[in-house]
């Protein structure tokens, strides 16, 4: 089994355990920016961190980055704030599970850009195994309420939010290449502590600006969030080690098992019952997953 393949699999593992522990911090007393933002403050040092103990690990000096390096690495960091901002709008509509479901296109998006501005077309197999994934997560994903619109703000906000994350791999996967031919984990260790450094910057001008004092709450509460930036922190260089290895469109189809970890999470820490719908959803992932392993693995 191919190396990017573990650490697709590893980051969707901590990218679940990540998300329950951001199901236990509800009503932390922090606004949607105010958590979001917790999640890059904590991440950023550890990613330095990290990527300098790579730095003396392999005697590699720090290097200099040209500009399409940072370009990159803007893309993937301000498309990935805007669309978990998008994301986290979701939950306070009414038809949040149809704006959710619509996130999830991102896979189809993905490999529609990784074709457009690397050049990284998908071949027919790397297609039908998308396609498949994405059915099987539609499956899966939550039905709205009774009386809910399908169509409406939510769907808009779910569609951008998966357009801006397939943009943020690309960024990524972009910046990973930019680094060559430094070792492969190097340039995912750099292009992670550059993204969290700005990623952390930004939204702290922001919030200074739009909502002051929520910096302080954030701090505030380092006990409770620093876990969730642990494992975010492990997990995206899960994510960047991979996109240094891969198409991103592969990936991130191959990182869709992870609302299967999550479904498996939540019956046996939270006690939820799995039904024949999301017994179909999950068969359809996991096929999808196989064949991304079997065909580019």
């Amino acid at each position: 089994m191919s190396l990017w393949v573990l650490f697709a699999l590893a980051a969707a593992a901590l990218q679940t355990i990540r998300f329950m522990l951001q199901k236990q911090l509800t009503g932390a007393g922090l606004s949607t920016g105010g958590a979001t933002f917790s999640r890059f403050l904590f991440a950023a040092p550890i990613a330095c961190g990290l990527a300098a103990a790579g730095l003396a690990w392999t005697g590699n000096g720090l290097p200099v980055p040209g500009a399409g390096f940072w370009g990159w690495v803007a893309l993937g960091g301000v498309c990935q704030i805007v669309a978990t901002f998008l994301t986290v709008a979701l939950f306070s509509m009414r038809n949040f599970a149809v704006g959710v479901a619509f996130t999830k296109t991102e896979t189809v998006q993905v490999a529609a850009f990784s074709a457009l501005m690397l050049g990284e077309a998908v071949s027919p197999l790397g297609w039908a195994a998308i396609v498949t994934g994405l059915a099987g997560v539609l499956i899966l994903s939550k039905a709205p309420e009774p009386g809910a619109p399908v169509f409406g703000r939510a769907t808009l906000y779910g569609t951008l939010a998966g357009g801006l994350f397939g943009l943020s791999a690309i960024g990524y996967r972009g910046a990973t290449l930019a680094l060559e031919p430094l070792p492969f984990l190097l340039r995912a260790l750099l292009a992670l502590g550059a993204a969290t450094v700005l990623q952390t910057a930004a939204m702290g001008a922001w919030l200074s600006w739009r909502e002051p004092g929520e910096i302080g709450r954030v701090l505030a509460r380092w006990r409770k969030t620093l876990l969730v930036g642990l494992t975010g922190s492990f997990g995206s260089l899960g994510w960047f080690a991979a996109f240094s290895l891969q198409n991103a469109a592969h990936v991130r189809a191959l990182g869709q098992v992870e609302i299967v970890f999550t479904l498996i999470a939540a019956a046996l820490a939270f006690g939820e019952r799995l039904h024949l719908r999301e017994a179909a959803g999950i068969a359809l992932v996991v096929a999808s997953a196989v064949a991304i392993v079997l065909g580019f693995g």
